[in-house]
């Protein structure tokens, strides 16, 4: 017959029986990813408050809460003496439930606001679910994000349930705690835009180098090739104009956006950035940081655009002051050549008619002359 041996381990491990309490707050504390002594610290000083509350005491500083982490059983010493009251037990459990919804909310709160500030620089997409005076609220998955007055753009007229594109600003720490800010009018939102419609820009094949917007009116950025063969302006306009349009209609629709071939010339650059304008010359004074552009009298609404925006946004994008100047229109030498010719000639032509003149006169005399004779 075979005996069993009984491992020695087995007999001197203690009997650990989990109580409803201690499987609770491990199942929670692991979730959410909260230290389960940290939730038991602040249950105990929970329910000092509460007995402090409903038992007031002078002797605070001898009062000591236990807790069992087991079955969550709490008992009230003081000098080693349990004080606990009758009907404690159920005070002491509201408060652990109060502590413990309390601790899940903040290690939520702190985890949305960590996965966040990862995200900042990025854009998400987003539906207007309230306005909040000036602020509209804005869910934008995990977390509601506030757009501000000054983040928003004055052409568009948002409305509840609204589905669109934001830009992650930043966090921003108030009294109350931290919150997500997000925009629409941050140029970063037209960089995260060409980065999700144009596959060259989100491999970093093409680069935007600078953006000047003015939101809701007109955008302007310049763009780079790190990859020979490869058309930064194609690459961002697309088949058709299918890709800048994409940008376009997610910035409202009535948004232009003009694609600039960056240069590191001064000169060609500032003369592209000043598109649509054309035969442009450039002058530059490298001290002052000033570039003079000399355009054509047909040119110049063009180059100044409306309110000036069009030189505005190409003085923000080439990071130089533009002034510019009418070209002026005197006639080269050989054009005054030929009009000083001109007027000789019509001079010249002038007196053959004053000597034709003459003789008529003097044809016209004759005949008097001689019927003068004949009456001699």
């Amino acid at each position: 017959m075979r005996r069993w041996v009984i491992p020695p381990f087995y007999i001197y491990m203690p009997a650990t029986i989990r109580s409803e309490f201690a499987l609770a707050l491990n199942q929670v504390a692991t979730e959410r990813g909260i230290d389960p002594n940290i939730v038991l610290e602040s249950i105990k000083a929970a329910i000092l408050a509460a007995y402090r509350k409903d038992y007031g005491t002078s002797d605070l500083d001898k009062l000591e809460v236990t807790l069992n982490p087991d079955t969550g059983e709490a008992k009230v010493n003081k000098e080693g003496k349990d004080v606990t009251p009758p009907g404690f037990g159920r005070i002491a459990a509201q408060t652990a439930k109060q502590v413990i919804l309390q601790k899940i909310r903040e290690a939520e709160k702190k985890s949305i606001i960590s996965d966040f500030t990862t995200k900042i620089g990025t854009v998400a997409s987003g539906m207007v679910l309230r306005f909040d005076g000036p602020n509209i609220i804005v869910d934008i998955g995990r977390a509601e994000a506030v757009m501000p007055r000054e983040h928003q753009v004055p052409q568009e007229h948002y409305r509840l349930n609204q589905r669109l594109t934001f830009y992650i600003e930043g966090i921003r720490t108030l009294t109350k705690g931290e919150e997500v800010i997000v925009s629409r009018s941050h140029p970063g939102l037209v960089l995260g835009l060409f980065k999700r419609e144009v596959p060259e820009v989100a491999n970093s094949a093409v680069t935007i180098k600078e953006i000047a917007r003015e939101a809701g009116n007109r955008t302007k950025i310049a763009v780079y090739s790190n990859q020979s063969g490869v058309d930064p302006v194609g690459s961002c306009v697309g088949q058709k104009g299918i890709r800048v349009q994409a940008v376009i209609n997610e910035l409202g629709g009535t948004e232009k956006v003009d694609i600039i071939q960056w240069n590191d010339n001064p000169k060609i650059f500032i003369q592209s950035s000043l598109a649509p304008a054309k035969d442009i010359e450039i002058t530059l004074d490298m001290e002052k940081k000033i570039a003079t552009a000399l355009v054509a009298e047909g040119e110049l609404s063009q180059a100044i655009g409306r309110e000036g925006q069009n030189v505005r946004l190409a003085s923000k994008l080439s990071g130089w002051k533009i002034d510019i100047r009418p070209k002026t229109t005197t006639p080269p030498p050989q054009a005054a050549a030929a009009s000083d010719d001109s007027t000789k000639t019509s001079l010249t032509t002038s007196t053959p008619t004053d000597d034709t003149t003459k003789t008529t006169d003097l044809k016209k005399d004759e005949p008097e002359v001689k019927e003068d004779k004949k009456e001699s």
